[in-house]
């Protein structure tokens, strides 16, 4: 793929990038562990200053650069915007709470006293240059996850962004320089995917975060592992939304459209498996897909627009042959299924029924607004139909009966359970899958310690 801008709405080609050079990938690597060395011992106000900076800057930056976003990958511009805005709060979060998050702990006395020694602390040290391979689907916000907690800790970051969104790349890396952060704090790699095994294997870089698909995790945790390096992966997707009869059926159907298509529907944590109990199932049916045929599909520069285009061509023809092969399986189509003329890429909001083990769609991810329908006798088949997927990253519930909602809290094989509510990343808590989905944590104290060498200080007497 060239690393360039093409807007998914026309297939225009924007802008193309140059990929950089050995020369100029090896001077980046150079400054990002020269930089390292002095940026580990500023103290956390002084990175909270700096953070805090950042924030305020994109939050002046929230018009420009929803627009860059949208016009990279389709999303429709308001969503962009809340984006942005999302991570500035995030950046702001971790600004006040690093320090306390990473503060020194001390053992019990008794287990000081039991070691023989007459003082034992546990710090949280930064190791040094971070590798972050990031996707296109959420193309500030995946990327300020890491880097809020990673620059706070004292690390460096490098960003290995999608192709298809180099503008947003850039801008981060200028966002963060404008701030005030010096220069090898937060790079941008202008490189491909082909470039990222030599730089995971380069000694400088101590360990690697990478978001996206299943493929891409197992090449980065191949390396990482060949090369002992600490890894956190965010992959794919499938999760469940299981909806009993005691739940508000409006607005669980209400809830349920927007969980489906957030973001077009490419969304690693959009809900994708509806999954209803038999004696809800015709009123939510009903109700879900009235919402989505609703929904306004057209230009993601419009403010009115909800659904804009998927953000490439490829993505686009995968959606189809998931549709596809489900049609021809015997699936029903209660809306959409088909490809728009016109030009963009875009494609409809769908609603599969009859949906049976055979169909790939029941296996794999389908990355775009195409929503599957499951009718579960009874909590136990609900329970068997949620889990069987070999994704675990998040899942929605919608129940008002607790003895329920502590059943599929102890059950569901999932980072997250969502109770009356859809699945959302905030910076407080722990985010993050199980299974085929991942493994490691993003977000809250457990993210940031992530990247951090867990030091045990023993005094002696």
């Amino acid at each position: 793929m060239p690393i360039a801008t093409v807007n998914p709405a026309n297939g225009e080609t924007l802008k193309t990038y140059e990929p950089m050079g050995e020369e100029e990938l090896e001077r980046r690597l150079q400054l990002a562990e020269a930089t390292f060395r002095t940026y580990r011992t500023t103290a956390f106000a002084e990175r909270s200053r700096l953070l805090n900076k950042a924030a305020d800057l994109l939050d002046e930056d929230l018009d420009e650069i929803g627009r860059v976003m949208t016009t990279e990958m389709g999303k429709p511009v308001k969503q962009a915007r809340a984006e942005a805005a999302k991570c500035a709060r995030a950046m702001r979060w971790y600004a006040e709470r690093a320090e306390g998050l990473l503060a020194d702990e001390e053992p019990p006395e008794s287990d000081v006293a039991d070691s023989g020694a007459s003082r034992v602390r546990v710090r949280y040290r930064p190791i040094g240059a971070v590798l972050a391979v990031m996707p296109w689907n959420f193309p500030l916000w995946q990327v300020v996850r890491f880097a809020a907690p990673a620059l706070m800790a004292g690390n460096v970051g490098l960003l290995k962004h999608a192709s298809n969104v180099p503008q947003t790349a850039l801008y981060l890396e200028d966002l963060f320089h404008r701030a005030g952060f010096k220069e090898g704090c937060f790079q941008t790699l202008l490189i491909g995917s082909g470039a990222v095994d030599a730089v995971l294997r380069d000694e400088r870089v101590k360990a690697a975060t990478l978001t996206g698909s299943e493929p891409a995790g197992r090449a980065v945790a191949a390396t990482s592992g060949e090369m002992i390096k600490k890894t956190v992966l965010e992959l794919g997707g499938s999760d469940p939304y299981v909806v009993m009869p005691s739940a508000d059926l409006d607005r669980a159907a209400q809830v349920a459209v927007t969980a489906r298509v957030q973001n077009n529907g490419q969304s690693c944590i959009a809900a994708k498996r509806f999954i209803v109990h038999t004696d809800a199932y015709d009123a939510f049916t009903e109700k879900f897909v009235a919402g989505m045929k609703a929904l306004r599909i057209g230009d993601p520069l419009e403010e009115d627009t909800e659904i804009g285009p998927l953000a490439s061509e490829q993505g686009r023809a995968d959606l189809e042959e998931l549709v596809d092969d489900a049609k021809r399986s015997g699936a029903q189509v209660l809306c959409g299924g088909q490809r728009p003329d016109g030009p963009g890429w875009f494609y409809p909001p769908t609603v599969l029924a009859g949906i049976t083990r055979e169909m790939r769609i029941h296996r794999e991810e389908a990355f775009g607004p195409v929503a599957t329908l499951y009718r579960a006798e009874d909590l136990d088949e609900a329970v068997l139909i949620a889990n069987d997927s070999p994704f675990g990253l998040s899942s929605n519930v919608w129940t008002r009966d607790d003895d329920e909602v502590e059943r599929f809290a102890r059950d569901l094989e999932a980072g997250g359970v969502y109770v009356n509510g859809m699945t959302a990343s905030h910076p407080a808590f722990p985010f993050g899958g199980v299974k085929r989905s991942g493994y490691g944590r993003e977000l809250s104290g457990h993210g940031i310690r992530e990247f951090c060498n867990i030091t045990t200080v023993w005094q002696g007497a």
